[in-house]
């Protein structure tokens, strides 16, 4: 955490996050209350439960078929394949084009949860905003983003900060690949890439994707074989490549937070990028506990440069090891800074590594380049003899 706080508050690493359904999950609304965006198990019951009155027999059948897995991405990939395979046919009572139209149902309702705007009084990513722009960068910082709300835009857009997010132009704004596979605007132009889609994403006449400004939510990419079709058609594949592309740049950075590394898809790009170039690292804070995040740990047991960071343990080099309290902090004032990602919700539990939270993460890189920034947790004790540190010691 010493040398991470380093990076992060100068602007001389080439550093990319890599934000999940888990970022938008753990913001609060305005009135206080979690979360802001539901993450995948929230939004398949608010989706499911709208449409039941009118395709319940249907989804009631498809639910049995995905059984366990019956989330809302892979009902809606099933949906889009029957759609495409059956035609005049019919399956529970629904032909082909009674399935197109259950699939457009979903992403209308999908856009209509997810089509929220940032508490203006702050949010996690305003203070990731605020990070970004508070230092001059030798290269820019790249977001990439499996979430197609529009609230980092927004949080861009507030404090005027210029970003370019693969699209030019002004009356239907067209994918560019061109200039997202040389990179080449300045570096205080943040990149922002939606990696699944985006709820301002349209097509036009010519089949072809652009920006609309609306939030139509027509072209979201789930999970399941139709990703696999889709993500070869611009602007997905140039979107994939420039991840890879990210990771194949010597000594680069890509820190995760809300992302479980269950999309084989982006899981496939990392492990590749990372496979080629050992100068480059991926940091992935997660959720939960090591033992319940299979996808992220299975990547960090065989790549020695990812390494993960969950509430009770770690992999770091590849091997695993419960969080414990080294001899000796780092300096004689690190106990405010310890407290900003090593803390307990109470008195009766146990410590806890908190920088999986997203809105914890965010704070943690807001304060970065300030000691005074860092406000000590009632739980936690000022003195820095009695805060308990954290570092991960590799069995």
């Amino acid at each position: 955490m010493t040398a991470l706080r380093t990076i992060i508050a100068g602007g001389r690493k080439r550093i990319g996050l890599l934000l999940g359904a888990g970022a938008s999950a753990g913001m609060r609304k305005i009135d206080g209350s979690y979360p802001l965006i539901p993450a995948v198990a929230g939004l398949t019951t608010q989706v499911l439960g709208i449409l039941d009155g009118e395709y319940g027999k249907q989804i009631a059948e498809l639910k049995k078929e995905l059984a366990p897995k019956e989330d809302i991405e892979t009902i809606l990939s099933r949906v889009r394949a029957l759609a495409k395979i059956i035609g005049p046919a019919k399956i529970h009572d629904l032909d082909g084009p009674g399935y197109a139209k259950l699939g457009e149902r979903i992403c209308e309702e999908i856009g209509t949860i997810v089509k929220v705007s940032l508490p203006p009084s702050g949010s996690a990513y305003s203070d990731i905003v605020t990070w970004i722009v508070g230092t001059a960068r030798d290269h820019p910082v790249e977001i990439f983003t499996t979430n197609y709300d529009l609230l980092m835009e927004e949080a861009l857009e507030r404090v005027r900060a210029p970003y370019f997010d693969g699209f030019t132009g002004g009356r239907d704004p067209f994918f560019d690949p061109v200039t997202v596979s040389n990179n080449d605007l300045p570096a205080r132009w943040t990149r922002l890439w939606k990696l699944h889609g985006s709820l301002g994403w349209c097509s036009n006449d010519k089949d072809e994707v652009v920006r609309s400004g609306k939030d139509s939510a027509k072209h979201l990419v789930f999970p399941e074989h139709l990703k696999y079709e889709q993500t070869q058609k611009a602007p997905y594949a140039a979107l994939l490549d420039r991840l890879r592309a990210f990771l194949a740049t010597p000594d680069t950075l890509l820190i995760s937070v809300g992302f479980s590394f269950a999309d084989a898809h982006i899981s496939a790009r990392i492990d590749e990028g990372l496979a080629a170039n050992p100068s480059a690292s991926v940091f992935a804070f997660q959720f939960q506990r090591l033992e319940d995040e299979g996808c992220a740990g299975e990547l960090g047991r065989r790549l020695p440069n990812l390494s993960v960071y969950a509430r009770d343990a770690a992999i770091v080099n590849g091997s695993a090891g419960l969080w414990k309290v080294p001899d000796q902090l780092p300096s004689k004032d690190w106990g405010p800074i310890r407290s900003s990602y090593w803390s307990r919700p109470d008195d009766a539990s146990p410590y806890e590594f908190i920088l999986g939270r997203i809105e914890d993460f965010a704070r943690f890189f807001s304060a970065a380049r300030s000691a005074q920034a860092f406000v000590v947790s009632p739980a936690l004790p000022a003195d820095p003899d009695t805060v308990p540190p954290v570092e991960a010691l590799i069995a």
